[in-house]
């Protein structure tokens, strides 16, 4: 069956197919330079004599909007691995799906830095004091990254580097996070400022209404999670009592 053609559209299909096939309309003269072999009169055949042998390219045939969808798809893709972060060791906790979800949270300027493993329990025992020991000469945000018995994945951005102190510290950048069964975040209020505390027996982040929001023993075997006023959260754990699998703490370099 034939099919007709506007002038406008003669030309736009030319167009296309000879950039798609150039070996069709041009060849090497001996000089090096590139010869037309199809006059401009003759586009409609040649777009006839290629549509009726297709097999001489490989053909696809979309719809716009499924090509739409397959940019879009592509651009997430590529954006979602830009933003990945480089890890420059390994992770016992942390898998591809939980980097995604944290990174898009950090603050801006933790931003495009490698994360580098300061503490792991996996790999320097579990001990609250080589914890602190590990922060000494670290400057900047660290990430708590804890893992319970139940495998459930769950921590604390915060803003400073944990130490033993005699008062809290740390500032309104710090907040819970957990993947306990979804993902989710939960910021500084403003009610009050009791973002961490550390001692030598225990590290607390969040406080108020009676419990905090994420302890830690010396031991790094036991913690808990309630809510607390300084981030409204929920518990960050399916137990607000739980044992303690692995803990990693992560800054940025």
């Amino acid at each position: 069956m034939g099919v007709a053609y506007s002038v406008g559209e003669v030309d736009h299909l030319y167009i296309f197919f000879v950039q798609w096939s150039p070996e069709i309309y041009y060849n090497k003269h001996d000089d090096g330079k590139n010869v037309m072999m199809v006059e401009p009169d003759t586009h409609v055949s040649v777009i006839d004599t290629l549509l009726s042998n297709p097999a001489s390219k490989p053909w696809n045939i979309v719809t716009v909007k499924q090509q739409k969808s397959r940019l879009r798809s592509v651009c997430r893709s590529l954006d979602s691995q830009d933003l990945l972060p480089v890890l420059l060791n390994h992770s016992h906790v942390l898998k591809e799906h939980h980097l995604d979800k944290l990174v898009g949270h950090m603050p801006a300027r933790t931003r495009e830095y490698h994360w580098k493993l300061m503490y792991s329990t996996a790999e320097h025992g579990t001990s609250l004091k080589t914890l602190y020991r590990n922060m000494t000469d670290v400057d900047r945000p660290v990430l708590l990254v804890v893992k319970d018995m139940d495998n459930q994945v769950f921590g604390a951005f915060s803003s400073d580097p944990f130490k033993v102190s005699s008062c809290c510290y740390g500032t309104g950048e710090t907040f819970l996070y957990s993947f306990s069964p979804d993902f989710q975040i939960f910021r500084w209020s403003g009610k009050n400022s009791y973002f961490i505390r550390g001692f030598l027996d225990s590290l607390q982040m969040g406080a108020g209404g009676g419990h905090f929001g994420l302890w830690l023993d010396a031991d790094l075997h036991h913690g808990s999670s309630y809510s607390c006023n300084t981030f409204c959260n929920r518990p960050l754990s399916i137990h607000q009592d739980f044992i303690i699998q692995d803990v990693e703490v992560w800054t940025f370099i």
